[in-house]
């Protein structure tokens, strides 16, 4: 969410910003309504005034015998009840505009986010490792033999597309993944371990915000909650409404849970394989900060990720997020993408947004700097510290062997019961 006054002061800066965004100038149209919904609450705040006003000075006009002055005031008093309603509905109602408006736009891009349409503006970063040389023709992931747990066919009897079973040795490796990946967050990183709710009400998702605009992404069950289609909805929101300290920052928050998405807006794509899925776990990254600390805690954050990939031995780049193919909330965003040797392609494994005071807005958080009376906005950050699901796919094109199996990377086998290999 925008903060409304420094749109008043900045119309022209707000425009620009949107205009890195792909979008046309709001701030006029913005600003309009807000000045008919301030019109509107003074005129309601001047009448409730001389309501009051006038229904003192008919005691007075009584004491004095003055009954005609007195009638008077009973009528201009109860023109004004009947007025009142009317006003304050509609400083309501365009107060409601203004906010919908604000809520719809995303978060500005900052100075140092390169400007582009698309993906094929995103620039390049660093890179680590080196691609695996093979002896053979790596295959794809969803080409491997079946037998080693990889189980799309029962999945869509079940299910239907994109969703998957695991067995055996995959699921062995899978569990494995995810428990690596949050013994890494919590003991080397300082991120406290959360089992967060699932499912969440309206206004959670609004406040990380997924509502209004991305309803038809997310999954909403019969009683009117949803589906969370990532870890940063239920853990960011554990600070709704509130005020923290300043010793209480940073926060560091990280789960290990399965998400949910309707991929409506990605239909044809990667309809084959365990890419793009209904149904998946992530390891997620979430940190709460103070304004001057979060670009440092952005770079701490990408960092973590890293980790996993270093630890993993997948070669990886690092890609700085153009401004049109940032997410909603973000103002900036890294993403990792592993290199997939059965796919020739790097894909998006992680993404790690700095969202600055955007989402505290939409759920109203803020913290007390010490030794002040007053409160700011903190700052908050999430990632994918990984995307479990694409971190198998990396593992199985990456490890696969000549035989047709699976080598088990080496910091994954005390998970495994010390297994070294993956056998179909």
């Amino acid at each position: 969410m925008h903060d409304i006054r420094f749109i008043r002061e900045n119309p022209a800066a707000f425009d620009a910003g949107l205009a890195r965004r792909g979008l046309a100038p709001t701030s006029a149209l913005l600003l309009e309504k807000d000045e008919a919904a301030r019109a509107a609450i003074r005129q309601s705040e001047e009448l409730q005034a001389r309501s009051n006003a006038a229904a003192k000075a008919i005691g007075a006009a009584m004491g004095k015998g003055e009954k005609d002055e007195a009638e008077r005031l009973k009528a201009e008093v109860s023109g004004i009840k009947a007025e009142l309603p009317g006003l304050e509905a509609k400083a309501k109602e365009l107060g409601a505009e203004v906010r919908d408006l604000l809520a719809a736009l995303p978060n500005l891009p900052v100075d140092d986010v390169p400007l582009g349409e698309d993906e094929t503006g995103n620039v390049f970063v660093s890179a680590v490792g080196e691609k695996r040389d093979f002896s053979f023709e790596p295959l794809e992931h969803d080409r491997l033999d079946s037998a080693l747990g990889l189980d799309f066919e029962t999945a869509a009897n079940v299910a239907g597309a994109r969703f998957a079973y695991l067995r055996g040795g995959v699921a062995k490796l899978n569990r494995a993944l995810g428990q690596f990946m949050l013994d890494l967050h919590t003991r080397e990183f300082g991120y406290e371990e959360i089992t967060p709710p699932l499912m969440v009400r309206d206004e959670a998702v609004f406040g990380t915000g997924q509502l209004p605009k991305f309803a038809e992404d997310l999954f909403r069950t019969t009683d009117g909650r949803w589906l969370i289609p990532t870890a940063e909805v239920s853990l960011t929101n554990m600070v709704r409404e509130k005020i923290l300290s300043e010793g209480e920052l940073p926060l560091r928050l990280t789960a290990l849970t399965q998400c949910f998405r309707s991929e409506a807006g990605s239909a044809g794509r990667d309809t084959r394989g365990f890419i793009r899925q209904h149904q998946f776990e992530k390891v997620e990254l979430v940190s709460i900060t103070t304004p001057d600390t979060s670009d440092a805690e952005h770079e701490r954050m990408t960092q973590a990720a890293e980790t996993v990939l270093n630890r993993l031995g997948l070669h990886f780049r690092r890609m700085l997020l153009c401004s049109g193919d940032m997410g909603f909330t973000a103002r900036k965003t890294y993403d990792l993408e592993v290199w997939l040797p059965g796919q020739k392609a790097y894909r998006e494994i992680s993404s790690c947004s700095n969202c600055g005071d955007f989402q505290a807005r939409r759920m109203n958080t803020r913290f007390r700097p010490e030794g002040e009376k007053s409160t700011r906005f903190v700052h908050t950050l999430n990632g994918s510290g990984l995307a479990v699901g694409r971190t198998l796919v990396a593992v199985l094109e990456n490890y696969q062997q000549a035989d047709g199996s699976i080598a088990v990377p080496e910091v994954l086998q005390p998970y495994i019961g010390g297994l070294t290999r993956i056998h179909g």
